[in-house]
């Protein structure tokens, strides 16, 4: 069987991470950290010379800014992707996880429970979502069979494909975090994916920060 592979990296940081601010599908531009992480993890890639095929990225500002320091450490082009965007957080976006409580207290109930149906107003259902990411990687894997693929995408998107490459219910609580910057590998085999390795920030040092899907 033909093995593919695909190494994950959630983008830099941005203020609103810093301010735990809801972005889904808000283009929030990286601040100074993110884009010294993003600059930081792209040299470390180089340093371990990472092998890869070809480079993949959510059209979001925030990946487009982390994939141009892979770009130019490893002179290549990224492919941007609409189908790598976190998931659209309908009428969460802007209110940050301290806020949204009081003022959307339904809809974070809602958005606690995992409730798989709901599209929190006019935003984009866990299922919507999960369908949207598991055609998106498998698009792009049937593309590039038995290669390496660098991927540049978000918190959320990244934690789906963890639960779709571990067969892990779209309703179960979250069990893994995705680090800004950090590296994230999965693999299909042909026939079934799996979790390689996961959340690896060895690379960035100091700037490492585990920040919770936002």
């Amino acid at each position: 069987m033909t093995t593919t592979r695909f190494c994950l990296v959630r983008h830099g940081e941005t203020d609103w991470n810093v301010a735990r601010r809801l972005q889904g599908h808000t283009d929030i531009d990286l601040n100074t950290h993110g884009v010294k992480q993003a600059q930081q993890m792209a040299k470390a890639l180089k340093g371990i010379n990472l092998q890869f095929d070809v480079l993949y990225t959510s059209d979001l500002i925030r990946a487009v800014k982390t994939a141009k320091a892979i770009e130019e450490i490893f002179g290549v082009n990224a492919i941007t992707a609409e189908a790598l965007r976190e998931r659209h957080l309908g009428a969460l976006q802007g209110l940050t996880i301290i806020d949204a409580p009081y003022l959307e207290p339904e809809l974070w109930n809602i958005h606690l429970s995992r409730n798989i149906e709901h599209d929190l107003r006019g935003g984009e259902s866990i299922k919507r979502f999960a369908e949207r990411i598991h055609r998106g990687l498998e698009t792009i894997r049937m593309q590039h069979l038995g290669k390496t693929i660098l991927l540049v995408s978000h918190g959320g998107a990244i934690e789906m494909m963890y639960r779709l490459a571990s067969n892990q219910a779209l309703e179960a609580e979250r069990t893994v975090s995705v680090p800004n910057a950090s590296l994230n590998w999965i693999s299909h085999d042909g026939s079934s994916w799996k979790v390689d390795r996961w959340a690896d920030t060895s690379h960035l040092g100091s700037l490492a920060l585990d920040n919770v899907d936002l």
